[in-house]
């Protein structure tokens, strides 16, 4: 195996601890989360389950629609539903509610700009999307969203910044981790 084969689940591996982790900095942060975080917020608070677990579940969940599509997950796909949950887990050990509304708005903004970083990192691996990243996003987070909402998840200014915000600076940070395809010259 070469060297880029080694570079890329290095990058993916990091993507998806940076991209956990960055959800329970936005969680931590108290202004609202992704569609995505709510309906798992919702989901932990009516079932008691850790956030982290259900992350998972939810992802696994989203994989197994995918059979229907013939849409065939890579090895990212399929780290990304066993990482991020854990990695949301340690965030939201290991980092604080913040005082007053000038450190929420610096948390949520610090977890945004690491959730922006880590996806151009993972996707940029090219070893396969998130589970949640292949379907069409908006009706089914607007649906995910009123969903977790109505289960207790945190809805709020966040959450609007994170819908407006996310992909432009994805389309930022894409380019910069993007690991090029090496293809063979033909003779």
């Amino acid at each position: 195996m070469s060297w880029i084969f080694f570079r890329r689940a290095a990058q993916l591996l990091a993507g998806l601890f940076c991209y956990g982790f960055s959800i329970g900095m936005m969680i931590r942060a108290g202004l609202g989360v992704s569609p995505w975080d709510v309906l798992g917020q919702g989901t932990s608070l009516q079932t008691g389950i850790a956030f982290g677990l259900v992350t998972n579940l939810i992802g696994l969940a989203v994989l197994l629609l995918w059979i229907p599509l013939r849409q065939k997950p890579g090895p990212g796909t399929v780290l990304n539903v066993l990482l991020v949950g854990p990695s949301a887990e340690v965030g939201l050990a290991v980092v604080s509610e913040p005082s007053g509304i000038w450190g929420q708005i610096l948390l949520f903004t610090a977890g945004l700009v690491l959730l922006a970083v880590a996806t151009g990192l993972y996707i940029g691996a090219r070893m396969g999307p998130g589970p949640r990243d292949g379907a069409v996003r908006t009706g089914i987070e607007v649906s995910v969203l009123a969903a977790g909402w109505a289960l207790g998840g945190t809805v709020g200014l966040g959450t609007v910044a994170f819908a407006l915000l996310i992909g432009p600076m994805v389309n930022r940070t894409m380019p910069f981790f993007h690991i090029p395809v090496r293809t063979a010259s033909a003779p």
